[in-house]
């Protein structure tokens, strides 16, 4: 692609080595015994703190790094550059989760929380989806009952991203099922409370180091002081963060593409068929040259949209065009993976993985079709 990205200053690709670089020594070597564990061990968060990794797009008062918005992007980007798709949780952390806080928490809560979560101390999750609510959010069904000193939570989610290790879980409850969206909170639940428990991890088709799983709720009496922000405003707060969490998806399936296209051009450049390099088929040849236009439109996109990100200007339709169109993108890795034959098929092979780790970015984060919805009421 080759394409000049000027907003990148020389401290941010010195962030971004030693992102590489960690992910190289720490995750790479290791990813693939991982998989077959259908998680990243615990430690390696702690490690992943120690190295920085870890929010580093969160004031240094509070712990973080101190960075900006571009030093998340980085995080995303790198990860999804070396597929490892086993600690696509770390930016669920950093970057979803611990804004919440930032945004909507109490300063205590700050202090409390966030320090340790920089450190991998702490590894927190966000708890919205259900088995009946996903991109729906109003639809959820998990109830918070007002009591004598906090809330009784009841009710289940599922395809939690760092459920296993979670030590902190931010579950969206309702608080009022009778005023729909206006009756929804945000609650940052210990999981050692009692009536909390979990399910087995989730055979997933890919992402298979990504520790996912079910979360239950059982007359879980959580603290007033635990309520995030303010009663029944939850609905707001997440519309306001999935603009940034939508943002990522798409810088990380821009990098995701690129990737997956220059791989395969190595490859192709090197298999041989009928006694010539498969890039010298013509058709091969010209579908590549159009996997690389799209790819560069989507990577022009996607930068673009990142910039009225940093000016304060990308509202929620711009971030559901940013999401649409790099996921959806991604689905000429099918593509791409049918060019490596049979070998594209084995999961040793790259592509193999992309094409099964890299699919989930039309769904979550808002399907879609959801996004399609959101940008025709822009209309």
């Amino acid at each position: 692609m080759n394409q000049k990205r000027k907003f990148f200053m020389p401290e941010h690709e010195m962030f971004r080595d030693t992102v590489a670089r960690f992910i190289g020594e720490e995750i790479t070597p290791y990813h693939y015994e991982w998989e077959k564990n259908g998680m990243v061990p615990r430690d390696l968060w702690r490690k992943a703190g120690q190295a920085g990794i870890l929010l580093p797009s969160t004031p240094d008062r509070y712990g973080g790094g101190g960075g900006d918005f571009l030093h998340t992007i980085i995080v995303v980007e790198e990860i999804a550059r070396a597929l490892v798709t086993g600690v696509t949780g770390f930016t669920t952390h950093s970057d979803i989760v611990a804004p919440y806080l930032l945004n909507f928490g109490s300063e205590q809560q700050k202090q409390r929380y966030l320090p340790g979560m920089a450190k991998g101390d702490i590894v927190a999750s966000l708890a919205i989806t259900e088995p009946g609510a996903g991109s729906d959010v109003k639809a959820i069904r998990t109830t918070a009952a007002k009591v004598q000193g906090g809330y009784v939570i009841n009710g289940q989610k599922t395809f939690i991203t760092n459920g296993f290790h979670a030590d902190r879980v931010l579950v969206v409850a309702k608080t009022d099922p009778g005023a729909v969206s206006r009756g929804i909170s945000l609650f940052w639940v210990d999981t050692t409370t009692p009536g909390f428990s979990r399910g087995k991890l989730l055979d997933k088709v890919g992402q298979k180091a990504q520790d996912t799983v079910e979360l239950f709720f059982e007359d879980m009496f959580v603290p007033e002081e635990e309520i995030l922000g303010e009663p029944n405003q939850g609905f707001g707060y997440l519309m306001k963060e999935l603009v940034r969490e939508r943002l990522m998806i798409a810088v990380r399936c821009a990098t995701a593409l690129e990737t997956a296209l220059q791989w395969t051009i190595d490859y192709t450049k090197q298999r041989r068929a009928f006694d010539k390099p498969l890039i010298d088929n013509q058709y091969l040849r010209f579908k590549l040259a159009d996997i690389k236009t799209l790819a560069a439109a989507t990577r022009s996109f996607v930068d673009g949209s990142v910039q009225q990100y940093l000016d304060g200007e990308l509202d929620a339709g711009g971030a559901a065009m940013a999401k649409l169109w790099a996921t959806e993108a991604t689905s000429v890795i099918d593509d791409l993976m049918q060019f490596h034959g049979g070998n594209g098929y084995m999961r040793e092979y790259p592509i193999g993985r992309a094409y099964t780790d890299v699919r989930p970015n039309r769904i979550y984060g808002g399907t879609s079709e959801i996004m399609r919805e959101l940008i025709a009421r822009t209309l």
